[in-house]
Parts: C-alpha cells; sequence; structure tokens
C-alpha cells in the first residue's frame, strides 16, 4: 500500500467511511450519526478528507464562528495503520488554509501527548481547560492558534 494521500473534499457520501473512522480513531468519544451527517452536510462547515487508494483514512473539519474572529477544528482524525506518515499535519494545513479567522482554536485530550506536540509543533498554544470533557472523565486541553488570514 502506498503511503501517498490526496486530500480533497469530504461529502454526505462519505459518512460509512467517517463513521469507521470515528469509531477506530475515538471509541468512546467517536460522535452519533446525527453529528456525522451534520458535520458532512451543514453549511459553513469546511470538511476534508485524506484518501489513499480510494479509501478514506484521515478526517478534519472545522466551523467558523462568526462574529468572533475565531473558528473551531471540531474534529481531527486519522486511522492507526496511516499516523506518523505527515497525514494529520496536512489536514490541518489544508483546513487552516481555507479558514479566514484570526484565532483558530481546538480540544485534545489531556493525554493524548502526540497530538499535543504535533499542534504545539504548528503553533498552537493552551488557552483553557474543560474538565471532565470526554466520556471517560478525561479533560480536554483548548488550545488555540494565531493567525493571519486575510
Amino acid at each position: 500500500m502506498t503511503s501517498e494521500f490526496d486530500i480533497v473534499e469530504a461529502n454526505l457520501r462519505d459518512l460509512g467511511e467517517l463513521r469507521k473512522l470515528e469509531r477506530e480513531c475515538f471509541e468512546l468519544d467517536a460522535w452519533p450519526l446525527i453529528d456525522l451527517v451534520a458535520v458532512l452536510t451543514f453549511p459553513g462547515i469546511i470538511r476534508l478528507k485524506a484518501v489513499v487508494d480510494g479509501k478514506m483514512v484521515g478526517f478534519v473539519a472545522s466551523d467558523l464562528r462568526r462574529g468572533q474572529d475565531l473558528a473551531w477544528i471540531v474534529t481531527i482524525g486519522v486511522l492507526p495503520a496511516f499516523r506518523r506518515r505527515g497525514i494529520a499535519r496536512e489536514l490541518m494545513y489544508a483546513c487552516e488554509a481555507r479558514l479566514t479567522a484570526k484565532r483558530i482554536r481546538l480540544s485534545v485530550r489531556r493525554n493524548n501527548l502526540p497530538a499535543i506536540e504535533l499542534y504545539q509543533t504548528e503553533g498552537y498554544t493552551q488557552v483553557d481547560i474543560w474538565g471532565n470533557y470526554y466520556a471517560d472523565g478525561e479533560d480536554a486541553l483548548i488550545l488555540e492558534k494565531k493567525v493571519n488570514n486575510g
């Protein structure tokens, strides 16, 4: 299997693959079906997938908070078998390039050190902690990056 990947727009036809990716990446915290339909169909959401050999191996979505000059990366995940190949980083770059906000935020499990390291390397810094955020009671770190879009 090739390690090359493409990043393309995702849509409702990707629902089945996105459900599998969510369950494999996030287990207890996988989004319910209604949220996956929403992220794939609501207007104004940036939704991108990383594809290897015709298969979705990564996904990112972001939502612009109008009037706040703030965007949230609401989800980003890469299948475990495809991690450490730069896919998450490229999904972030592609997503950020499409955003017009001056600040971008995301949440990450406190114990997800590889993801935290990636985000910090890309200019994100911690701005908050949401206690007991995840299904198992783990805290979420809220990270923010200031950007010069526009």
